[in-house]
């Protein structure tokens, strides 16, 4: 296998499409045709994890926060370090970042599944704008021949479906000027022909190529094609996640289980001191720095919010209205995710060696 294929992969579990607007996901570092025989996933490329990924011989890294993040303007061992080191190497490095916080399973489903929450919904939900619509308009004849070519270059997949299109019928009209050649009436004429309008959902990175292929395959002289943008609203996939617990508890037993599946032996916890026997029926939780999705929690009926960080005055308002914040650590709210994407990758390529780097910590610790 090599770099591609594994992006590929990546794409599958994250699509990329999901990710926030400013993040920089997808392949940062490294030539696709690589070959690729062990990954080190961590969530922070540091010195340490690319030494170790050195000794390991990984021919990859999956770094969850993007290494490359705003512009840079050159490459050097000076000036980026990391950057450098690892091209120099030959490791190719890929991101996931927001685009595994929104995706199904990704890392606000696995914060989620610490609290068993049920009948869970995004706090933030994702809007997939990847994908566009392809109309053509066509002689019935051509039919066959255009969307056959329009399928080819990936036109009409529906999730496990393909050659998914819509056929409508109408009647189009025309004139064409003393140079026309068209294929039906005459030119110098106002005309009117029976068409097809066919209709294709596809990507829109493939929207040029397959509009080429359908000009090809297209007998008018000037097919008339239009591309209509797309916005798709999966009601599971966005970021954070609010449910109802499986079985309510007080907030006393919830830290308690956070810590043990999160590894931590104290957490902050913002809200009333009176509330360690409060029961807790909905909660919510946001990976990484999302505090500022504590309104949106809060309006789905959370009365508990769990996430990485917030800042001080949103803590302050939270606690205003009753909620119990607790705040993990940036980095714990996210690490659990590495243990589920090894497995998923592992189950994609069975022959591929998959790692968590010992050395990834968070760069924060309680003395």
């Amino acid at each position: 296998m090599n770099v591609r294929d594994l992006c590929n992969v990546l794409g599958e579990i994250a699509p990329l499409s999901l990710a926030a607007d400013w993040d920089n996901v997808g392949l940062l570092i490294g030539d696709p045709r690589a070959a690729v025989r062990k990954m080190l996933l961590c969530i922070d490329l540091t010195r340490e994890v690319l030494a170790e990924a050195l000794r390991g011989r990984a021919q990859m890294i999956m770094a969850y926060h993007p290494v490359i993040f705003k512009n840079i303007t050159r490459v050097t061992a000076e000036e980026t370090p990391i950057v450098h080191e690892a091209a120099r190497n030959r490791i190719a490095v890929y991101s996931t970042h927001t685009a595994l916080d929104a995706a199904a399973g990704g890392t606000n489903d696995v914060l989620a599944d610490v609290l068993d929450l049920q009948d869970r919904k995004p706090l933030d939900p994702a809007y997939d704008q990847a994908k566009c619509k392809i109309v053509v308009f066509l002689p019935a004849e051509d039919l066959s021949r255009v969307a056959g070519a329009a399928f080819a270059r990936g036109a009409g997949v529906i999730g496990e479906y393909r050659g998914c299109s819509f056929i409508g019928h109408g009647v189009g009209t025309f004139y064409g000027s003393e140079n026309a050649r068209p294929t039906v009436g005459q030119a110098r004429r106002h005309e009117a022909a029976e068409e097809v309008r066919l209709e294709m959902i596809a990507p829109k990175q493939r929207a040029a190529d397959i509009c080429q292929a359908v000009r090809a395959a297209h007998s008018y002289e000037e097919p008339a094609i239009d591309v209509h943008p797309l916005m798709d609203i999966p009601g599971e996939l966005g970021l954070g996640r609010v449910g109802r617990l499986a079985k309510p508890a007080n907030l006393d037993t919830i830290l308690r289980r956070i810590k043990k599946a999160l590894g931590l032996s104290r957490v902050l916890l913002a809200g009333d001191g009176k509330q360690a026997e409060r029961r807790v029926g909905t909660a919510a939780v946001a990976a990484g720095a999302a505090g500022s999705l504590w309104k949106s929690a809060a309006a789905a009926g959370a009365t508990l919010y769990v996430t990485g960080e917030m800042r001080h005055h949103d803590a302050l308002a939270a606690a205003a209205t009753g909620m119990s914040v607790v705040c993990v650590g940036h980095s714990h709210s996210e690490r659990l995710t590495l243990r589920r994407l090894a497995e998923t990758l592992t189950a994609y390529r069975p022959k591929l060696n998959v790692v968590l780097a010992q050395s990834d910590r968070d760069p924060f610790e309680i003395v």
